[in-house]
C-alpha cells in the first residue's frame, strides 16, 4: 500500500505538499516498529514524520505492483495514484508530464536519472519496477537532490539486501492482451531476482524481459506510433539488476549496486495519418520506417557507506555514475529541420537524433542531535555533480546540441528544533549551489526551424518563433552561477496524529539548455547571451492533516513562482522550443481515506486543482512580469478526481479505482492573445481493476486496464498540435493481464 508520511528534507527542503495518494498504509521496510517512523531515503534525514514540514508519499512494493500490473510501467503507476501528476501520454516520451505544473527529477537510490539539459523525457524508463522495492515522492519544487525536481521528487528505491541466511528470491510471469485477444496485441513478461545471505555479506542477482505488442483504443483500433519520440507498445525491454552489501559493523555497511535498462521498439509499424476535424485518432499499420527504430539504454553503479551511530550521528555517503543513450526515430513528417544542401538536395537527406549523457557524482551528509541540546537536530552535507550532455545526429554524424558540461558543488546545512515536547517544531537551512556550464564554439544546423527567444544586446534579430536560419556560429562561454537556497517551515502538532504545517523552499534546475542552443538563428550570438541561466523557483504551502483511528485525510494550498521560468512552445517538425519568461502556479489538493467497519475494506478519494500563468509580453520580445496568459496542456496538468475501493483479508486482495481527468479551457487577459481554443481539454474518466489471490505457491493475478473500454483521446494528443493528424493519439482500451508470481 502507499503511506503519505511527513518527512522534512534535511538538505534544501522542500516545500511538499499535503498528499495526494489515496491509496496509503505502511510497509515493514519503510517503518521502523519501535519508533513508529518510516525512513525515506529521498529526503536524506532519520527524524520522524511528524517533525517535517512536508508531506510525501511512499508507494510500496505491493501496490507499485499492482498499479504496473494494470499499466505497465513506474511512471503510469505514480500517475494513477497522485492527482496532481499529470496523465501518462502511454508513449516511450514522457515530454509534457509533470508534477504539480513542474517536471519532476526522476531517481534510483537518489541518482539522478532525468537530463534536464537537453531533457528527452525518458527519464521514467530507467529501470524495471520488478526491482523496484518502493517509490518515494517528493511534491513541490525543492532542491534536495540537487539539480532538476522543480515539480518533485520520484526516487526509486532498489530491493534491499536480504534479511535471512541462505538463499531466497522471487519470480515473476505475466501475459497481456488488448480486448480483441489480437495476435499483434500479445506481450509477455518474466522476471527472477536471487539472493544470498552469508554472514555479514549478501549479494543480490535478477534480470526482467519484457515483449509488449501493439496497443489498441476502445474502438478496436490500433493506436497510432510515435516514430520520432518512441513507444513503449511493439518493443522488447532487457533490465538487469545486482547488488553486494557487505556490514563493517552492526551499524556500518558498503553497498555497490548496479543496473542496465534497456528499451528497443521493434519498428514492425509506421503512423496512419488521423483527421482532428471528425474525431479520427491517429492510428498504425505494418510497415518498416526509415532507420533504426526509438529505443532507449541506461546503466547505473553507486557505491555508498552508510553508519547509522557514528558519533551518535547518522552518516551517508554515495559515488554514482550514470550514463543513458536516448535514441529517436526519424519519419518523413519530422525530416526539414534536418536537411542541408551541402549534404544532399533538399529534401533527399535523412536523419534521426541520440541523446548522450554521462553523470558522474558524490553525496554526503551527516546528521546528529546537538549534545546536550538533543532537541536540536542539525544536518551537514555536500555535493558534487558533473554532468556532459549532447546530442547527435547519428545518420551523417552531426552535432545538433553541442556537448555541454555541467558541474555543480553544493554544501549545504539544516535545523530541526523542537519545541514545547513536541507541540511545535521549526525546521530550516541552506543550500549553497555553485554551477558553472561550458559550452564550446559551435554551428548551428543548415536547416530551417523555430527560433526561441534569445536576444542578445545589438542584435538584429527575427521575431520570436519565426522559421529563420541556416546554419551560424555561435561563440562559446563558460558562465558560472551561484545563489544560496533557503527553506524554513513551522509544524503545529496539538494532538498525536493531527498536525499543521506552513513551508517555503526554494528549487532548482536548469533550462532546457540544447533546446536553446539548437535553436539559435541570428549571426552575434554568445553561449553568454542565449538565456541558460538557471530556473529559481520560490514555493510556499500551507497543509493540515488527520491521521486518526479509521481516518486518514490531508489538505494543502501551494502556490509558487519563477522569474525565468520555462515554457515549451511548439515549433516546426513537432520539436518544442524554450521560452524563457515569469511562470506562476498555484493549487490546492485534497485528499481523504476511511477505513470500514468492514474488515479490510477501504474507501478512497483524492482530488487536485492546479493553475498556471505566465508572461506573454515576455514571449513576444516585452516582458513585464505580470503573469496574463493560461499555461497550455504541454506545459500544466488537468484537475483530477481520484476514487477507489480496496479490499485486503487473508489471501484475497482486490482494487477498483477510477481517475476523472476534468475539462479545461485556456484563456488570457483581456487584449492579450487568446490561447488556440482547439487546444481545450473536453475531460475524460478510466476505471482500473485488479483481484489477487495468495495460493500455496505463489500468487495469482488478473488486473483490466480501462474496465469498460472507453474510448478517450490522451490528454497529451488533445491539447498540442491541432494542426498535427499524425500525433492524434487515443488511450488504450481493455487490456488483460494475467500474473503468477512466487517468493522462495
Amino acid at each position: 500500500m502507499v503511506r503519505r508520511v511527513a518527512l522534512r528534507s534535511s538538505l534544501l527542503a522542500c516545500v511538499a505538499l499535503s498528499g495526494q495518494s489515496a491509496f496509503a498504509e505502511t510497509t515493514d521496510e519503510a517503518a521502523d516498529a519501535t519508533a513508529g517512523t518510516i525512513v525515506v531515503t529521498a529526503a536524506r534525514t532519520a527524524l520522524p514524520a511528524n517533525a517535517l514540514p512536508l508531506t510525501i508519499d511512499v508507494i510500496d512494493q505491493e501496490t507499485l505492483a499492482q498499479q504496473v500490473s494494470i499499466s505497465g510501467s513506474v511512471v503510469d503507476a505514480v500517475s494513477n495514484l497522485t492527482p496532481s501528476f499529470s496523465p501518462t501520454r502511454q508513449k516511450l516520451s514522457g515530454a509534457g508530464e509533470t508534477l504539480r505544473g513542474r517536471s519532476p527529477l526522476y531517481a534510483i537510490n537518489g541518482i539522478p536519472q532525468s537530463t534536464p539539459m537537453r531533457d528527452g523525457s525518458r527519464d521514467g524508463f530507467t529501470i524495471d519496477g520488478f526491482f523496484v522495492d518502493r517509490v518515494e515522492l517528493i511534491y513541490g519544487s525543492n532542491a534536495l537532490q540537487g539539480i532538476g525536481g522543480t515539480g518533485g521528487i520520484v526516487n526509486q528505491v532498489t530491493v534491499g539486501a536480504p534479511k535471512e541466511e541462505g538463499i531466497s528470491g522471487r519470480v515473476l510471469l505475466q501475459g497481456t492482451s488488448d480486448d480483441g485477444f489480437s495476435k499483434d496485441g500479445l506481450g509477455g513478461k518474466i522476471g527472477g531476482l536471487f539472493q544470498y545471505k552469508a554472514g555479514r555479506f549478501d549479494a543480490t542477482f535478477g534480470a526482467a524481459w519484457e515483449k509488449r505488442g501493439a496497443f489498441y483504443d476502445g474502438e478496436g483500433r490500433r493506436i497510432g506510433i510515435n516514430l520520432t519520440q518512441g513507444e513503449t507498445q511493439d518493443s522488447k525491454a532487457l533490465s538487469l539488476f545486482a547488488r553486494l552489501g557487505y556490514e563493517l559493523s552492526p551499524t556500518a555497511r558498503l553497498d555497490l549496486i548496479a543496473s542496465r535498462f534497456e528499451l528497443k521498439g521493434d519498428g514492425d509499424y509506421i503512423a496512419l495519418a488521423g483527421n482532428r476535424t471528425l474525431g479520427t485518432p491517429t492510428s498504425a499499420v505494418r510497415g518498416s520506417p526509415p532507420g533504426k527504430a526509438a529505443q532507449n539504454r541506461t546503466e547505473s553503479v553507486a557505491l555508498s557507506l552508510t553508519d547509522t551511530d557514528l558519533g551518535g550521528g547518522n552518516f551517508v555517503s554515495q559515488i554514482f555514475f550514470n550514463r543513458s543513450r536516448d535514441t529517436f526515430g526519424g519519419e518523413v513528417a519530422t525530416q526539414a529541420t534536418f536537411q542541408d544542401p551541402a549534404l544532399a538536395p533538399v529534401g533527399t537527406l535523412f536523419d534521426q537524433s541520440q541523446n548522450r549523457s554521462r553523470k558522474l557524482g558524490a553525496k554526503l551528509s551527516y546528521e546528529r542531535a546537538v549534545p546536550g541540546f538533543e532537541d536540536l537536530t542539525l544536518t551537514l552535507g555536500f555535493d558534487a555533480l558533473v554532468d556532459k550532455t549532447e546530442q547527435a545526429l547519428i545518420a551523417t554524424g552531426r552535432v545538433w546540441v553541442p556537448p555541454s558540461d555541467f558541474r555543480s558543488l553544493a554544501p549545504f546545512g539544516q535545523a530541526n528544533l523542537k519545541l514545547f515536547d513536541g507541540l511545535v517544531r521549526l525546521a530550516g537551512g541552506v543550500r549553497w549551489e555553485n554551477v558553472t556550464i561550458k559550452i564550446d564554439d559551435y554551428h548551428t544546423l543548415a536547416s530551417t526551424t523555430f527560433r526561441a527567444c534569445t536576444t542578445p544586446p545589438a542584435a538584429p534579430v527575427t521575431p520570436c518563433g519565426l522559421a529563420s536560419y541556416g546554419g551560424v556560429e555561435v561563440t562559446g562561454a563558460k558562465p558560472k552561477f551561484d545563489d544560496v537556497l533557503i527553506n524554513g517551515g513551522v509544524i503545529v502538532e496539538p494532538w498525536e496524529g493531527i498536525r499543521a504545517y506552513a513551508s517555503y523552499a526554494e528549487g532548482f534546475t536548469v533550462p532546457d539548455i540544447g533546446r536553446i542552443t539548437r535553436a539559435v538563428s541570428e549571426t552575434g550570438f554568445s553561449v553568454n547571451s542565449i538565456g541558460i541561466d538557471p530556473i529559481i523557483s520560490n514555493n510556499r504551502e500551507i497543509g493540515v492533516e488527520v491521521k486518526r483511528g479509521p481516518l486518514d485525510a490531508s489538505a494543502a494550498y501551494f502556490w509558487s513562482s519563477s522569474d525565468k521560468g520555462q515554457l515549451l512552445i511548439a515549433g516546426t517538425d513537432r520539436n518544442f522550443d524554450v521560452q524563457r519568461l515569469r511562470v506562476e502556479l498555484q493549487g490546492f489538493e485534497f485528499n481523504l481515506g476511511v477505513k470500514l467497519p468492514i474488515d479490510g475494506l477501504k474507501l478512497n478519494a483524492g482530488y487536485a486543482h492546479i493553475k498556471g500563468k505566465f508572461d506573454s509580453d515576455a514571449s513576444r520580445g516585452a516582458p513585464d512580469g505580470i503573469v496574463d496568459t493560461d499555461l497550455d496542456g504541454v506545459n500544466i496538468s488537468p484537475d483530477r478526481l481520484n476514487l477507489s475501493a480496496s479490499y485486503n483479508k487473508g489471501p484475497l486482495s482486490a482494487l477498483v479505482q477510477t481517475q476523472f481527468y476534468l475539462s479545461r479551457s485556456f484563456h488570457a487577459d483581456p487584449g492579450k492573445p487568446v490561447p488556440d481554443q482547439r487546444n481545450n481539454f473536453g475531460g475524460y474518466n478510466v476505471t482500473d481493476a485488479s483481484i489477487r489471490y495468495q495460493t500455496g505457491f505463489g500468487g495469482l493475478s488478473l488486473s483490466v486496464q480501462n474496465l469498460f473500454d472507453k474510448f478517450y483521446i490522451d490528454y497529451s494528443s488533445d491539447t498540442r498540435l491541432p494542426n498535427d493528424n499524425l500525433a492524434f493519439f487515443a488511450g488504450r482500451g481493455r487490456t488483460f493481464t494475467l500474473g503468477w508470481d512466487y517468493r522462495f
